[in-house]
């Protein structure tokens, strides 16, 4: 409880005297720990979703590693999410280079706008995006040349069961749903699911239609596959659409029957392509944006964030609060440090949108974490516990460049920022003269001499720089548990929101912000 973790620290000099209960009482408040976190897998189940997702084409294709996790994993609750609420609009808060977006639109059939106040990024995604349609598109067509030649040697194997191939692959395509859930396959260089729905599954009419349909499970396992793998090209209606066609079988051989098929099919798959839409868009989003200023044809849609930079993570939660046309929320935050506190330098300012506190009950408090607890939120103690340590090196150039500016310079803050320096620098030397640069600080007042005489005067001190910094590791999930907390707070606070939670998306190895803000508003919002 409190009173044994508060012996961590000696009562007069308040200073760290039990390294281990102290890492015991962060890791007691930390929001694995909490039990206040939905499980995905709860969330996916309570909105009827498939936890395996779609089938086929993989987001590792087209973007590294931690990248595809993240986009996989949240474009399919993104989508089931949709599903639910019945909408097709997403609008991308803090897109980016548009990854999240063009999967969405693409693997999931949904009209997203991503909207980025960087015009290079929006730029950089549009042109991204022309060129993934391109490779989509091929992999379409792939599919489809792949499976006429394969449905033709069936054809040629069998031919005097022409008339029940037909026909069963009629019942296929009409079935293509039930027949879905029952065989999830993936079939090489076959496209994924493009935003096929749920549809009315009639059962046979006649016995000898459910004959014909347990005859093909049991002998066409392939061709089924093969059907259905090609219908996850295509949107809901293809199936409706070709299921209400009448092809006389017995009038038609059963390679013209084929190449019928196949040229209705690359047309279904055509359209399904060009109705995939996204649309980058660049503007500096806040808590005021009229959204319909941005977006003409705003329907009822919901919101996402993947990684949105510090205040837009608050501002994304108090838009979504605010308009009416926005069902659902889910955002992942990140760049803490970045945030606005309203109670960080006591300034009265009571109109402007602060990125923390939101919830009411923290702004009672007058509650404030300060820059560098917000700075230890960022740290990845996942990756620590794994063997990827702290760029102790970088951060040891970084505090002895601190020391050098406030002694030599007399300089305490600084707009300017020294960015990924250390990097670039070939020595300590060197990366304290391109520091200087940065700052525009004269560096010809400062000798090589002496930028190496502060070197050696701290290098002894580089160990305890290390545990300083392995500490605020450890603290870092009770600081992130207390932004995440606000801003859950805020949003039970309201009182138009049907649920709201805390889900862990990703594994916080390869994506150290893996966890999610999610509501839903009440349906007659």
């Amino acid at each position: 409880d409190d009173d044994i973790f508060s012996s961590a620290f000696c009562e007069n000099s308040e200073k760290l005297i039990n390294v281990h209960l102290f890492a015991l009482a962060a890791k007691y408040y930390s929001l694995s720990n909490l039990g206040v976190c939905t499980p995905l897998e709860d969330v996916l189940e309570a909105l009827k979703g498939d936890n395996e997702g779609a089938t086929g084409i993989k987001p590792d294709e087209f973007m590294n590693n931690k990248k595809s996790h993240e986009v996989q994993v949240m474009s399919e609750l993104v989508a089931n999410i949709a599903n639910y609420c019945g909408i097709k609009q997403v609008i991308d808060i803090g897109s980016g280079k548009g990854y999240l977006s063009s999967f969405l639109s693409m693997q999931y059939n949904l009209k997203v706008y991503g909207i980025d106040s960087s015009s290079s990024n929006t730029n950089g995604a549009r042109e991204r995006n022309r060129k993934l349609k391109k490779h989509w598109r091929a992999y379409q067509s792939r599919a489809t040349e792949n499976l006429k030649s394969q449905s033709l040697e069936k054809a040629n194997d069998r031919p005097e069961e022409s008339d029940i191939k037909c026909k069963t692959i009629k019942e296929l395509l009409y079935n293509a749903n039930s027949l879905q859930n029952q065989d999830q396959v993936i079939i090489h260089d076959v496209v994924p699911s493009c935003g096929f729905t749920e549809m009315a599954t009639p059962a046979p009419s006649t016995e000898s239609e459910a004959d014909s349909v347990t005859w093909t499970q049991s002998h066409e396992t392939k061709l089924s596959e093969e059907v259905l793998a090609i219908l996850n090209v295509l949107p809901a209606d293809a199936a409706e659409d070709f299921s209400s066609s009448h092809y006389n079988c017995g009038e038609l051989c059963e390679e013209e029957k084929v190449q019928r098929k196949m040229t209705s099919l690359k047309a279904k798959a055509r359209k399904s392509s060009e109705s995939n839409l996204y649309f980058p868009l660049t503007s500096c989003i806040t808590a005021e944006t009229e959204l319909s200023d941005l977006i003409t044809d705003l329907e009822d849609c919901m919101m996402v964030g993947l990684h949105t930079c510090g205040d837009l993570a608050a501002n994304t939660l108090r838009i979504f609060t605010a308009k009416p046309e926005i069902k659902a929320v889910c955002s992942v935050g990140c760049c803490y440090h970045l945030l606005s506190e309203q109670f960080e330098n006591q300034e009265e300012c009571h109109d402007q949108a602060w990125g923390f506190p939101m919830c009411q009950y923290l702004k009672d408090k007058g509650w404030c974490c300060g820059r560098n607890a917000r700075m230890s939120a960022c740290l990845a103690l996942e990756r620590v516990a794994v063997g990827q340590m702290l760029p102790t090196e970088s951060l040891f150039y970084r505090a002895v460049l601190q020391v050098i500016i406030e002694e030599i310079y007399g300089v305490t803050k600084s707009d300017r920022h020294v960015g990924k320096t250390f990097s670039k620098s070939s020595s300590f030397i060197d990366y304290v003269r391109r520091s200087l640069k940065k700052l525009e600080l004269d560096d010809s007042k400062l000798p090589d001499s002496c930028i190496m005489d502060y070197y050696e005067k701290y290098k002894h001190r580089m160990n305890e720089l290390e545990a300083f910094n392995m500490l605020k590791v450890v603290l870092a999930p009770c600081i992130e548990v207390l932004i995440l907390l606000d801003r859950l707070c805020y949003l039970k606070e309201q009182e138009n929101i049907a649920w709201s939670g805390l889900v862990k998306l990703f594994d916080p190895v390869k994506s150290p912000r893996c966890y999610a803000v999610i509501a839903l508003k009440n349906q007659s919002c």
